[in-house]
């Protein structure tokens, strides 16, 4: 950047004033002399050559700039002329209320309508994302609306998330539904203690496929309900198929479950399976399947609530952290070469997830009087059957009671404790 200035080497002292006899006078004919004898002016550089100027301004942060452009709503014409107007008091308070929603004390008798639309707020600036904060603003919501913010939960397949946002997903209160298959969590894993909290006995459905649970996992969720009337009491679907160190002795555990409808025990590590389908009946009143039951190919379950947006926030931010960077490049085309796939392309799969698995090989289990295992029915239908059933109905009391009678023993043996029960409780 550089321009000329037209200059002299002398520089003009401009028109000059002599003042004589109280008037001022303007002496011009004297500088004739001056300017003659001048040389021409020649123009010169502000700046040498190869000087150059970089055109910087005051770069302000993107929050700062935020607050300017925050205040306002810009809008296009229908002639292309940009237009603004002011945000609402409303949205102005929102916005800043969403951006220190971690310093809030308590949200209890806050109005929900507004709740929702701080938490929409707050879940577009990405505040659940962040570490610490995000967990603070989330119990603010969990423990004031409970279900509102999720009702159900699938984390199916997504072990990285569990493992990253474990916290997070412990804060959630009030949940129906809560599928974590093909995690691997293991026995001893924290949230399967949580699941016996008394935050989560809502819980209706519950899916605990290809986990790697045994007899003691089992025997330590089932603790609470079998020994303090308390936990998963509420339980009436559960899925705990292809865990194969689970045996006869494990399901044994299961008869607490009083409210239990549905029951998926395929891929496990029965010896006696005829056995424990007698036992099955005669106890809660499960009967086998022929057919697959819709209640097990998890479409039901799904994330519903205020956070569903939330966890696929969670699963974005996971993946990209383990995503394998730039250096690892060369392998991965080396095992391409070889006709190797990397651990990260290779997407484990559920074990019996197969369509055209044989149905023989399921073990799946409903309750008779529940039609909810069979799909919905139809108000002239089910009043139909009701009238059918009536003239079958005493008959059928009077073999349940005789079924209550002949389970009473029964009871009071699991009543009695062993030595490991006390010690797990001892535990809680």
């Amino acid at each position: 950047m550089s321009y000329y200035l037209s200059s002299e080497n002398h520089l003009d002292p401009g028109p000059i004033y002599v003042r004589e006899n109280g008037q001022l006078h303007m002496v011009n004919l004297a500088l004739d002399g001056v300017r003659s004898s001048l040389q021409k002016p020649r123009p010169f550089r502000l700046f040498p050559k190869g000087f150059s100027v970089e055109l910087c301004m005051n770069r302000e942060d993107d929050t700062a700039r935020k607050e300017k452009t925050d205040h306002f709503i810009f809008t296009y014409t229908r002639e292309g002329n940009l237009r603004y107007s002011a945000k609402s008091l409303f949205s102005l308070v929102l916005g800043f209320i969403s951006d220190n929603v971690d310093h809030i004390d308590s949200l209890i008798g806050f109005p929900e309508q507004i709740a929702e639309k701080l938490f929409s707020a707050a879940e577009a600036r990405q505040k659940f994302t962040e570490p610490g904060a995000g967990l603070r603003a989330l119990q603010k919501f969990t423990e004031a609306y409970g279900s509102l913010v999720l009702c159900s939960l699938c984390l199916r397949n997504r072990y990285l998330v569990i493992s990253e946002k474990l916290e997070e997903i412990k804060s959630f209160r009030e949940l129906t539904c809560l599928d974590l298959s093909c995690c691997k969590l293991g026995d001893e894993h924290e949230l399967l203690e949580h699941l016996t909290n008394e935050a989560l006995s809502s819980v209706t459905q519950l899916h605990l496929k290809d986990n790697c649970l045994s007899d003691a996992g089992v025997r330590k969720m089932t603790a609470p309900v079998r020994v303090m009337k308390r936990g998963l009491e509420n339980l009436t679907l559960l899925d705990l198929s292809c865990n194969p160190e689970i045996t006869d002795a494990g399901i044994g555990y299961l008869f607490s479950f009083r409210k239990l409808n549905c029951l998926d025990i395929s891929g496990t590590g029965l010896k006696d399976i005829k056995t424990v389908k007698h036992k099955l009946q005669t106890h809660i009143g499960l009967v086998h399947s022929k057919v697959p039951l819709k209640e097990f190919d998890h479409s039901n379950c799904k994330t519903e609530g205020w956070a569903d947006q939330i966890v696929l926030q969670w699963e974005r931010v996971t993946a990209e952290a383990v995503k394998p960077r730039e250096t690892s490049e060369p392998r991965t085309t080396a095992q391409r070469f070889y006709g190797k796939r990397s651990r990260a392309e290779a997407p484990l799969k559920c074990p019996l997830a197969d369509p055209h698995m044989n149905s023989s090989e399921k073990l799946q289990f409903y309750k008779e009087k529940a039609p909810d295992c069979h799909g919905p029915v139809l108000k002239h239908e089910a009043i139909s059957s009701q009238e059918s059933k009536k003239s079958k109905k005493r008959p059928f009391e009077e073999s349940e009671t005789e079924q209550n009678n002949s389970s009473q023993p029964s009871k009071q043996k699991y009543v009695c404790l062993a030595v490991d029960d006390w010690n797990l409780l001892n535990s809680y």
